[in-house]
C-alpha cells in the first residue's frame, strides 16, 4: 500500500483510537494491561530499556478521561500486565515444591497477583487527582510522583514486594546514571517523568511541544553525565573471587542420596580453585545444619584454606541448641570465621507471617512453610578474609536500604542465593538484574552465587565480568577491587528521592485549584 495512502489511515485510526480510550472504559483498561505486560520486556532476561517509557507513556495515555474508580481500574490493568507477566513464576514454587495441587497454586499465585496490582490502581487514582491543574501537571508532576511513591509504598508495606520497579529495567541503559544519586526509586522517577516528557511530545503543540523534546534531551545528558563519574575510590590491592555453582536442582537438593555428591562437588570445584582470595558457595549450598557439618567437613576445610590464607563464605541453615530457633546464615571461615544470620525472611516461604489468622489455610493447603527466625544483627556485615563485607542472603539484596546498611566499611558485598525454587523462568534473570542494581547503587563490586545460577561477578559500575549460566555446574573467577566512600544514595538513603516525589505530588496539588477557579 503506497504511503500517501497509509500515512492518512493511519493518523485516523490513531486518532480514532485516542477518542475511544478517553471516553470508553474498556479500550483503556485493555491498553493498560497490554502496556503492562509489555513493560516486562524492559526487564532480563529482554532488556529492551526504552519498552519501560513507552509502556507508561501508554498507561497514562489510557489513563486520561477517567476518574475515581475508571482510573483505578485502568492503573489495577496495567498491575495485573505488569505483574501477571512478570512474576507468574511464582506459581513453580508452589506447584513443583510446595505441595500443592496446580490449581490452588495457580489460585494462589493469581491472587497475590492481583493484590500487587492495586498499588498501580492506587498510582493511577492518585494521579487523576491531582492532574486538575495546568496541561503539564499530570505528566510532569502527578505522574512520576504519585508512580514512585507508590512504588516505594510496595517496597516495604507488609514486609514489602519491590519485585519489578521499573528503575530496574534501564540498569544497562544511560538513566542508570541516576542510581547512585538516588537508588533505583530515582531511575524510576527518571523513566516515568520520561513518559511524562514524551507524552507531552506526542500531545503537545507549539512551545510546549519544543519544551518536551528539550526535556528529555536534557535527562539523557544529565544521565550520561552521571554515569561520568566515578562516586568510591580503590581500597588497597585487588583480590581473586571466585563464585562456585554446583546446579544441584531443587527438587532433589534435600534428598539424601544427593548429599555426598552435593558435598563433593563443591569440594572438587574448591580445590581446583585455592589460588582465590575468597571463594564463594551458595544459599543452602550443603543440605544439612552447620552442627552436622562442622567436625567432619568444615573445620578441616577451614584450617587448609586458612594455611593459604583464603576465604570461603557459603551458605547454611544453622539451629540454635539452646533456644531452638533456626536460622538461614551466610558463614566465613578459612583466615577468620564470622557469621551472618539473615535478617529479611521470605513471608510463607521461610516464616508464616499472621500464623493466627493464616495457620489454618496453610495447613489446609499444606504449604510445607520453614519455620526461621530473623537475624538479630543491626548491620549485614561479615568478616571475609581480612575485610568487612556486605552479606545479603537471596531475597534481601531486593531491598536497598538494607543492603546499603553495610556501607561504608563493606569493602564489597556478597549475595548467596537459591533460584531453583522458580525453575527454568523469568526469576533467575531478574534477580541478577536487582543485584547489578545494588552494586551500582552502593559503588561496590559484588559477588553472587547461586545454587542453579546466575552466579555472576559484578563490578562497582553494575556491570558483569563474567557469569556461570543458569542450569550448569562451573566457576567464574574474576579480579575485584575493594572499595571506599559512598556514593549520595549510600548516605541518603531513598530520603531525597521520596522527598522529591512527595514535592511533586504537593506541587500538583497546589496548581489543582488555579484551574478550577478559571
Amino acid at each position: 500500500m503506497p504511503l500517501r495512502v497509509v500515512a492518512p489511515v493511519a493518523f485516523r485510526l490513531g486518532f480514532m483510537f485516542r477518542l475511544a480510550s478517553r471516553f470508553s472504559l474498556l479500550p483503556s483498561i485493555l491498553i493498560a494491561a497490554l502496556a503492562g505486560a509489555g513493560a516486562v520486556l524492559a526487564f532480563a532476561p529482554f532488556s529492551w530499556q526504552v519498552l519501560a517509557i513507552l509502556a507508561l507513556t501508554a498507561f497514562y495515555q489510557a489513563l486520561r478521561g477517567h476518574t475515581g474508580r475508571g482510573a483505578f481500574l485502568v492503573g489495577w490493568a496495567f498491575g495485573l500486565g505488569l505483574m501477571g507477566f512478570g512474576v507468574f513464576w511464582i506459581r513453580v514454587s508452589l506447584d513443583q515444591f510446595g505441595n500443592m495441587d496446580a490449581w490452588a497454586a495457580h489460585a494462589l499465585t493469581v491472587l497475590f497477583i492481583a493484590a500487587m496490582a492495586l498499588y498501580y490502581g492506587l498510582a493511577a487514582w492518585l494521579i487523576q487527582r491531582l492532574e486538575r491543574g495546568p496541561p503539564w501537571a499530570g505528566p510532569l508532576l502527578a505522574l512520576p510522583g504519585a508512580w514512585v511513591l507508590l512504588e516505594w509504598l510496595r517496597g516495604w508495606l507488609l514486609t514489602g514486594f519491590p519485585w519489578l520497579a521499573v528503575g530496574y529495567s534501564q540498569i544497562d541503559s544511560p538513566l542508570a546514571g541516576f542510581a547512585p544519586v538516588g537508588g533505583v526509586y530515582a531511575v524510576s522517577l527518571v523513566v516515568a517523568l520520561a513518559a511524562g516528557l514524551l507524552w507531552g511530545v506526542a500531545n503537545w503543540s507549539g512551545r510546549s511541544r519544543w519544551f518536551a523534546l528539550v526535556g528529555l534531551l536534557a535527562l539523557a545528558l544529565v544521565a550520561l553525565g552521571l554515569r561520568q563519574v566515578t562516586w568510591t575510590q580503590p581500597d588497597g590491592e585487588m583480590l581473586r573471587a571466585s563464585v562456585l555453582q554446583a546446579n544441584v536442582p531443587q527438587e532433589i537438593k534435600w534428598d539424601p542420596e544427593s548429599k555426598v555428591p552435593t558435598v563433593q562437588a563443591y569440594l572438587d570445584m574448591t580445590l581446583e580453585h585455592l589460588a582465590s582470595d575468597v571463594l564463594v558457595w551458595p544459599e543452602t549450598a550443603l543440605p544439612d545444619f552447620l552442627d552436622r557439618v562442622r567436625e567432619p567437613l568444615l573445620d578441616p576445610l577451614g584450617e587448609r584454606l586458612r594455611e593459604i590464607e583464603t576465604g570461603l563464605v557459603l551458605g547454611i541453615p544453622v539451629r540454635d541448641g539452646n533456644s531452638g530457633a533456626f536460622y538461614n546464615a551466610m558463614l566465613s571461615i578459612g583466615a577468620v570465621e564470622d557469621i551472618y544470620y539473615k535478617r529479611h525472611l521470605v513471608p510463607f516461604g521461610e516464616f508464616l507471617p499472621f500464623k493466627r489468622w493464616l495457620g489454618p489455610i496453610v495447613d489446609w493447603f499444606e504449604l510445607p512453610i520453614s519455620d526461621f527466625s530473623r537475624g538479630r544483627m543491626q548491620r549485614p556485615l561479615l568478616r571475609v578474609n581480612g575485610h568487612q563485607v556486605g552479606a545479603s542472603v537471596c531475597y534481601e539484596d531486593a531491598f536497598p536500604i538494607e543492603v546499603a546498611e553495610a556501607l561504608p566499611e563493606a569493602a564489597y558485598l556478597i549475595n548467596v542465593s537459591n533460584d531453583g525454587w522458580f525453575g527454568d523462568s523469568l526469576a533467575p534473570h531478574q534477580h541478577l538484574e536487582i543485584a547489578r542494581m545494588r552494586a551500582l547503587e552502593n559503588g561496590r563490586y559484588l559477588l553472587r552465587a547461586t545454587n542453579t545460577g546466575v552466579s555472576a561477578i559484578i563490578d562497582h559500575r553494575g556491570g558483569i565480568l563474567g557469569m556461570v549460566p543458569a542450569h550448569e555446574r562451573g566457576v567464574f573467577s574474576a579480579a575485584i577491587q575493594p572499595r571506599r566512600g559512598a556514593t549520595p544514595f549510600t548516605r541518603l538513603g531513598n530520603g531525597l528521592v521520596i522527598a522529591l516525589a512527595l514535592l511533586l505530588i504537593a506541587s500538583a496539588a497546589a496548581l489543582a485549584p488555579q484551574r478550577r477557579q478559571h
